[in-house]
């Protein structure tokens, strides 16, 4: 087993899977820091590329410095990387999520017919959390016990998943102004000392799965069951449960950000999430995961998503058409799975 402290990933290589199924190992990532995760080989640089990015479209664009367009985009992209911090623990594992998207949409749509049928704000968010970890739940069965393959499963899911929300709300849209609690109201539109609410629990949700993904032995059996799965099995991890608590904690992130997603625009849309997940694998894999299997960090997705908010910003502002924003979201993608590739293919040889 090959430990990456440097880099803030982990890697397992060959047959040579921990024997006391991850109890004992993983002592050097344990030991591996918040900070370390920030200075390592794949998010410095990347840090140095997001600076010169600000730093250049703060020239092209008097409308980017703004306060309110700063605040917009952090708010924008806090949301969809709170979905690729679960996005990358599947990853990880060796799978994806492809339903990331569409179990915010139907999150948002169930928590805020609670909330039109006169359920309190708890009762909502709890119903609309529970609708997330049970899409997770499914998954993770499908995948983890009965053996389906994790591209095809949470493909169905997202169809299935987009297709309640539009039963449900037969096409249309909730509004929820003038419904929801202070308290939700809060967290949507609130700040502390001048920083959005919702910025501040991406934040949270970042330095918590970071220190997760470094010091929790489940998660070190994660990063094992996506470097050699077969090896895992033989050294008797249970690889079934391992991929069910993947796919839980991924359905259980959509969802909240499903419910900030609501409490920030106070209106459900089966439209939410459209192409979230496409953006979420550009993130993960931007930010140091692997196709693979096996690599990734909470740091490095968080990187990669404040990045890809940042181009999409500078393209709004330069009036560039929403076709070609889309065009480019595929090139940066296809570009990320290149890099990967290769960089894949440099460290078999």
């Amino acid at each position: 087993m090959e430990t990456d402290v440097k880099s803030g990933n982990h890697r397992t290589a060959g047959e040579g899977a921990p024997q006391d199924g991850g109890k004992g190992a993983g002592k050097a990532a344990a030991r591996g820091s918040f900070l370390q995760s920030v200075r390592s080989v794949r998010s410095g640089p990347l840090i140095l590329v997001i600076l010169a990015m600000v730093g250049a479209f703060w020239i092209i664009s008097p409308f980017f410095g703004t306060a309110e367009n700063l605040s917009t985009t952090a708010l924008g992209f806090a949301i969809n990387g709170i979905v690729v911090i679960g996005m990358v623990l599947t990853l990880i594992s060796g799978g994806v999520d492809l339903s990331v998207g569409s179990v915010l949409a139907v999150v948002g749509i169930v928590a805020a017919r609670f909330i039109e049928g006169g359920a309190g704000p708890a009762l909502s968010v709890l119903a609309g959390i529970a609708t997330g970890l049970l899409c997770g739940l499914i998954n993770g069965l499908l995948i983890g016990k009965v053996g389906l393959n994790p591209l095809i499963t949470t493909l169905g899911m997202m169809g299935i998943a987009r297709g309640a929300s539009y039963v449900i709300t037969q096409g249309t849209s909730i509004s929820l102004y003038g419904k929801l609690s202070p308290a939700l109201s809060y967290v949507g539109s609130g700040g502390v000392l001048g920083v959005p609410v919702i910025v501040i629990i991406f934040v949270l949700v970042v330095v918590v799965s970071d220190v997760l993904f470094r010091r929790s032995g489940a998660a070190r059996k994660v990063f094992y069951l996506g470097s050699n799965e077969k090896a895992a099995v033989l050294s008797g991890l249970n690889t079934g449960r391992l991929k069910i608590g993947v796919y839980l904690f991924s359905g259980l992130l959509s969802a909240l950000a499903g419910i900030l997603m609501i409490s920030r625009f106070k209106v459900a849309t089966p439209l939410a999430g459209n192409g979230l997940e496409l953006t979420a694998i550009s993130a993960a894999v931007i930010g140091g995961a692997s196709l693979n299997g096996g690599e990734g960090s909470a740091v490095g997705s968080a990187l990669g998503i404040l990045m890809l908010a940042l181009i999409r910003n500078i393209l709004v502002l330069q009036n560039v058409s929403v076709y070609w924003q889309d065009l480019v979201a595929g090139i940066i993608l296809i570009g990320a799975v290149l890099i990967d590739h290769m960089s894949h293919q440099r460290r078999t040889k």
